[in-house]
């Protein structure tokens, strides 16, 4: 969200709601202003492809070597024994993450257009973070979708075998919408999001998304190999999403060499500032 999106101080509270909203928006789609985008540009495509074709490779290794060995070890579907497994995995699923971050979105947004001045700018930098959040797993979830539908992949014993050559592309139903795992494609991207951005929170976070890949492969609703695909598309994802924000100057800085760091928050630049001031002689 914009840095301050302050109008006429007589304003009523629909108008600030609507400004703080319209500026959100407009943010997004602006004209990309760093002198440094082509570099980054480059590097996202190098670092795209090389992370493309390491992935496609392990997806076809495990699906001719692994992906039968590992669906058959499983425990079979509805074991009661599943249950914590079964509350687990929904912390990864794509409707409860975005719809988590989408209300926490419209909260900030609520709150910031009755403030002004600091206190809404601290807000709704906080709020622009929670756009590259939201953003970069829902546009990996939706080439996600996309993929599922033209590669219609079964499901662990979908077909009454252990099949993981099974497919009927564009079959568009539940069976068969096993690669990449939804699940996979949402923690990942929401695991290089969040590290992006607070990257001491690098090891929970991809920590969280390997527990959650795991739990599908125990709830057998996906094969090995479909997991690491979701993985791939939602990192790749997350890294479009960051490089469109840095471009527009949005969270991000980009380096002469085009690497993409991340800007300091608000609230830590705040707690800086006033930190110098009390200790300044």
């Amino acid at each position: 969200m914009p840095a301050s999106t302050d109008i006429a101080p007589r304003a009523g509270y629909p108008a600030q709601m609507l400004s703080v909203s319209w500026g959100a928006l407009a943010q997004l789609v602006r004209t990309p202003s760093h002198s440094r985008r082509a570099e980054a540009a480059r590097k996202l495509a190098r670092h795209s492809l090389w992370l493309s074709v390491a992935g496609v490779a392990v997806v076809i290794a495990l699906m001719l070597a692994f992906d039968q060995t590992e669906i058959q070890a499983m425990p079979a579907r509805g074991t009661p024994g599943l249950w914590p497994i079964r509350i687990l995995t929904d912390f990864g699923k794509d409707e409860n993450v975005l719809s988590v971050l989408g209300v926490a979105l419209v909260t900030l947004a609520l709150v910031a257009a009755g403030l002004h001045g600091t206190r809404r700018a601290l807000l709704l930098g906080l709020g622009t973070r929670l756009q590259f959040m939201f953003l970069s797993v829902a546009l990996s979830v939706f080439v996600g979708e996309i993929l599922k539908y033209l590669i219609g992949r079964g499901r662990p014993f979908v077909g009454g075998k252990a099949n993981p050559f099974n497919f009927i592309p564009f079959d568009g139903t539940g069976a068969y919408s096993s690669l990449p795992s939804g699940h996979a494609v949402t923690v990942f991207a929401l695991a290089f999001a969040v590290s992006a951005l607070w990257p001491r929170l690098r090891v929970f976070m991809f920590t969280y998304a390997i527990v959650i890949m795991l739990t599908r492969l125990v709830l057998l609703a996906h094969h090995p190999s479909d997991v690491v695909a979701g993985a791939l598309v939602g990192m790749v994802g997350a890294m479009a999403v960051r490089y469109w924000f840095a471009a527009r100057r949005l969270g991000f800085a980009i380096r002469a060499d085009g690497t993409i760091v991340a800007l300091p928050g608000p609230v830590t630049g705040r707690l800086k500032r006033v930190a110098r001031g009390a200790s300044a002689p």
